[in-house]
């Protein structure tokens, strides 16, 4: 009998049996054989927020920018850049969630994996999108992809944002190829275009040895690739700020401050797509009590990590209180957005660092509404970085319109940013509908650690 960790299928093994494999296998292709009523609906009111962005996009790029959006030379940038930062924070999911826990040998990843890799594509796309929407020239991309400069640290992003989107979808796919080939054979009633799909993409496989070696060894080393680029992608977009003239931008901290954050915001982000999946698709079998516990202890973890870079952060320049920063800081703390800010801090920082330490808390149903509002304060929290950050310029803002001095975004604006959400919620349910969410070999793989092992998989 081979050692290589192949998956069951057709022979003997001693504690999971072919019959409980077989099982598995159809519990696991069950979202795939139909798409139900609720699904349908779903889907259809994701295409149609989707369309709703594209309609105000375009209304935003045919018309003039002053009346259809509330950007102006103080707040160039706006809710879209704080939209960028939030899905490229998101994006780090794959790296925490499959790279991270498949790298330190924590079995309990398995059945998650999928899941943070699909996520984690989504949201680097729409990270680009929402650069896109907030270019005043989009016809210009093309120009920053062919003529940018090395020096511009937006080329910076640019680059790492390509490779890791790059490395994600082949991280995505390779592990992706057996469960293909099962599809195939297994799901024979699907219409022919969808086999065909899966027999075309499955590139032959047949699960021998050899293939399998090639398979374990490239993902071992695209997950050891993927660690450094997810942490470059988010380090450049800080950088994108910490290397801008604006006092509370002026930070050496911001790299390090922006990464636990993601950490943070895709712990948040698993738990809640772990509890849609697990409920929608019946999988209470396998996303089970113990990968919430788990990751309600990754979150508490990741939440006291991000809570010392915020000190570091804010409490020990407002030791100092010196020069233009002291006003950013007092706008935080105790001025116009006193309110926001602590709100934002005490559901961001507060309760994930001490609510899921309660074992009560790490519960399915009480982890997700605080993984909820740990997700939603993440999004704000960008926009606390991002729009009082431009609205505290080095010199005065003197001799312009009142409204200038103050940053609302417009119905456009908030329409292309749900937009985004939905095509981001759209990927990642076709995804599902078309592939299995759940590894069925990985799972399979887990199971049989240490016992006899096969080597057919068709």
């Amino acid at each position: 009998m081979s050692k290589e960790k192949n998956i069951p299928d057709s022979t003997k093994y001693e504690t999971f049996t072919q019959e409980e494999y077989m099982i598995m296998k159809d519990d696991l292709l069950r979202p795939l054989e139909k798409i139900g009523k609720a699904g349908k609906i779903w889907i259809a009111f994701l295409i149609a927020v989707c369309l709703a962005g594209v309609v105000a996009y375009y209304i935003q790029e045919t018309k003039s920018k002053y009346v259809t959006v509330s950007l102006r030379d103080y707040t160039m940038w706006g809710v879209y850049i704080s939209n960028f930062v939030f899905f490229v924070a998101l994006s780090l999911v794959g790296v925490l969630m499959s790279a991270v826990l498949k790298l330190t040998h924590f079995e309990w990843y398995r059945p998650l994996s999928r899941i943070a890799e699909v996520i984690a594509v989504g949201a680097i796309m729409l990270a680009g999108v929402s650069i896109v929407a907030a270019m005043g020239r989009p016809d210009r991309l093309y120009y920053l992809v062919t003529h940018g400069r090395i020096q511009s640290p937006i080329v910076w992003d640019i680059i790492v944002i390509m490779t890791y989107l790059a490395t994600s979808i082949i991280l995505l796919f390779i592990p992706l190829i057996p469960s293909l080939t099962t599809c195939k054979n297994h799901l024979k009633h699907l219409p022919k275009w969808q086999l065909k799909m899966y027999d075309i993409l499955s590139f032959g496989w047949e699960g021998t040895v050899e293939q399998w070696k090639i398979l374990k060894k490239t993902v071992k080393i695209l997950t050891i690739l993927v660690i450094p680029l997810g942490v470059s992608i988010h380090t450049v977009t800080a950088w994108l700020f910490a290397l801008t003239l604006r006092s509370e931008w002026d930070s050496t901290n911001f790299g390090a401050y922006f990464v636990s954050g993601a950490f943070l915001l895709g712990s948040a982000a698993m738990i809640l797509a772990t509890y849609i999946f697990r409920k929608a698709y019946k999988l209470e079998k396998y996303l089970t009590e113990m990968h919430f516990d788990k990751l309600g202890q990754v979150m508490v973890l990741m939440g006291l990590i991000y809570a010392y870079f915020n000190i570091n952060e804010y409490l020990v320049p407002a030791y100092k209180m010196s020069g233009l920063h002291a006003n950013h800081l007092l706008n935080l703390f105790i001025g116009e957005e006193a309110p926001f800010y602590w709100s934002v801090v005490f559901f961001g920082i507060v309760v994930p660092c001490i609510l899921p330490m309660f074992k009560k808390m790490r519960k399915p149903l009480p982890l997700t509404i605080i993984a909820l509002a740990v997700f939603i304060a993440g999004w704000w929290k960008r926009y606390l970085i991002v729009i009082p950050g431009l609205l505290t310029p080095y010199l005065p803002i003197q001799d312009v319109p009142k409204s200038w001095t103050h940053y609302s975004p417009s119905i456009i604006e908030w329409t292309i940013v749900a937009a985004t959400f939905a095509a981001m919620m759209l990927i990642v349910t076709l995804f599902s509908r078309f592939f299995p969410i759940i590894s069925v070999w990985e799972v399979a793989e887990g199971k049989l650690e240490g016992k006899e092992e096969i080597i057919n998989y068709k």
